[in-house]
C-alpha cells in the first residue's frame, strides 16, 4: 500500500471548484524508495526537474486522497525516507521476488529496467510510465 501525489499547475476553477489536469508526481510506499514520475517528453528526468516545475505561480499538490501539502513536505517525502532494520524475510529471494534490490537507508529500491530508469542520487527511483 502507499500513496499517490499530484501537481496541479492552477488553482481549482474559480466557478465550479474542478482542478484542471494532474500530473502524476510518484507514489510513496512504506519500506521502498519513492517512486518518482519522470516525464521525459516534458523534460522531467529527475527531482531537479519536478522541482522547477513546482514553481509555477498558483501551482500546487495534493495526495490521491486530497490533502494539500507544500513543496517542500513532498521533498521531504521522497529525499527523507528510511526504513528499520530488514526483517529476517528480506532476503535476496524476495528482491528478485520484487524486482528490486537493496537501497539507502534500509529500504528496497527498483532494479533498473521495467520502467525503472536510473537510481536517483537518493531515497528516489527515477519510473517511466503509467503507475499507480
Amino acid at each position: 500500500m502507499g500513496t499517490n501525489y499530484y501537481f496541479y499547475k492552477k488553482p481549482p476553477c474559480g466557478h465550479c471548484g474542478r482542478p484542471f489536469d494532474r500530473l502524476h508526481i510518484g507514489k510513496s510506499s512504506g519500506g521502498w524508495c519513492f517512486t518518482l514520475h519522470v516525464i521525459p517528453e516534458m523534460g522531467i528526468n529527475d527531482l531537479e526537474d519536478w522541482e522547477k516545475v513546482w514553481q509555477a505561480p498558483g501551482a500546487y499538490i495534493e495526495n490521491e486522497y486530497g490533502y494539500r501539502i507544500t513543496f517542500n513536505e513532498m521533498k521531504r517525502i521522497i529525499t527523507d525516507r528510511s526504513w528499520p532494520p530488514k526483517h529476517k524475510s528480506i532476503n535476496q529471494e524476495w528482491y528478485d521476488r520484487n524486482h528490486s534490490e537493496p537501497g539507502p537507508n534500509g529500504l528496497a529500491r527498483h532494479k533498473i529496467g521495467m520502467g525503472c530508469v536510473k537510481h536517483g542520487a537518493g531515497t528516489w527511483d527515477c519510473v517511466e510510465g503509467e503507475f499507480s
